[in-house]
C-alpha cells in the first residue's frame, strides 16, 4: 500500500533537521499503527544473550504458527532478518512491547512470515571501532548456532542497519567478509565513507587521521553479496550524497545497479521506523530483495 497523506504530510512538516523535534514528531505519525503491531505480534524471545556485555542482547520475533509450537520450530527453516539500529554511536535500543520503535523493524519482519531478529550492541565513547561489527559477528555466530531452534533458517541470514547501524552491518563485511556467513546486506540512511568524517563521529572512528583505513566505503563497495541501498528524501544531504557515492561506487565496480532505492515522504527516523504499517512500499522491496536472493540459490 501507498503512504496515506496524513502519514507523507505529517513527515514533510518535520523537515531534514535530526533530533528530538524530528523524533517527536514521527513517533506521533505512526504511533496508532505500530500500537496495533505491537499488539498482534508478540516476541518468540526477549533479551537473549549472545555475549558477555550488558548490551550483548537480541529479541526475535516471528510468525503466530511459531508461537507456543516447538514442532512447528523443528520443521520450520524461515529466513533471518537481523536488524542494527542507529543512534549515533551513542544512544539507541532495540525496543520492546512499550517502545515499539526499532522492534517494529522485527515485528514486520514476522508480519512477512519470516524471523525478526532486532540486537543491541555496545556503544561509545566506551566502545569504539569496529565494536559494532565486532558484536554483530557475535550475534551472526550465536544465530549459526541457535536460529534453528526458533524456525529460523541459519543459512538464511541477512544483516539489516539504519544509520550508524548500517554503519555496523558495513564495517562487519570489512572485517569479517560477509559473504562467508550470511547471503545479503541491506543499508538504510547509512555512512560508508564517501563524504569526510563528521567532527561528531570521531567519537567512534576516533581521529580524522585514521578514518581513510577505518571507512568502509573501499570494501563495501567490492563486496561479492547483493546489496540493497535506500535513502529517505527527506534523509539530511549528507546521508544522500553517501547513498549516491555507495551507489556510485557499486556501479564502477560491477557495472549494474543494486537494488537501490530513494524512499519518498520519509525521513532518517521513519525510513525505519514506519515498518509494519499500512505504508508497505519499503517493506515489500526489502521482502523482494530476500526472496530473489533465495530464490536464485535453490
Amino acid at each position: 500500500m501507498k503512504q496515506s497523506a496524513s502519514a507523507r504530510n505529517g513527515i514533510a512538516a518535520l523537515g531534514t533537521e535530526m533530533g528530538p523535534a524530528m523524533m517527536e514528531g514521527m513517533l506521533a505519525v505512526f504511533a496508532e499503527e505500530q500500537t496495533a503491531l505491537v499488539a498482534r505480534q508478540p516476541a518468540l524471545a526477549t533479551d537473549v544473550v549472545y555475549g558477555e556485555h550488558p548490551r550483548h542482547r537480541l529479541d526475535i520475533y516471528g510468525p503466530t504458527a511459531l508461537h507456543n509450537d516447538l514442532a512447528a520450530r523443528k520443521t520450520s527453516s524461515r529466513p533471518v532478518l537481523v536488524f542494527v539500529h542507529g543512534g549515533g554511536f551513542l544512544k539507541g535500543d532495540k525496543g520492546d512491547t512499550t517502545r515499539w520503535y526499532n522492534a517494529c523493524v522485527g515485528r514486520m519482519a514476522a508480519e512477512y512470515d519470516m524471523l525478526g531478529v532486532v540486537i543491541n550492541y555496545r556503544l561509545a565513547p566506551e566502545h569504539t571501532w569496529p565494536a559494532g561489527a565486532d558484536d554483530l559477528a557475535a550475534v551472526v555466530t550465536w544465530l549459526k548456532q541457535h536460529i534453528a531452534d526458533y524456525g529460523g533458517n541459519p543459512d538464511a541470514i541477512f544483516l539489516m542497519g539504519t544509520s550508524a547501524g548500517a554503519n555496523h552491518v558495513a564495517t562487519y563485511h570489512q572485517q569479517y567478509q560477509a559473504q562467508d556467513t550470511v547471503k545479503g546486506l541491506l543499508f538504510l540512511s547509512g555512512l560508508y565513507g564517501a563524504t569526510p568524517l563528521d567532527d561528531r563521529d570521531t567519537i567512534y572512528y576516533g581521529d580524522h587521521a585514521l578514518y581513510e583505513t577505518r571507512m568502509a566505503m573501499p570494501t563495501i563497495s567490492k563486496c561479492p553479496l547483493p546489496l540493497f541501498i535506500a535513502c529517505s528524501e527527506y534523509d539530511p544531504s549528507r546521508f544522500q550524497q553517501e547513498w549516491l557515492g555507495l551507489v556510485e561506487q557499486r556501479f564502477i565496480h560491477n557495472q549494474r545497479l543494486d537494488r537501490v532505492l530513494v524512499l519518498s515522504g520519509h525521513n532518517h527516523y521513519s525510513i525505519a521506523g514506519h515498518l509494519g504499517t499500512s505504508d508497505t512500499r519499503l517493506a515489500d522491496e526489502i521482502v523482494g530483495f530476500i526472496h530473489d536472493i533465495l530464490n536464485a540459490h535453490r
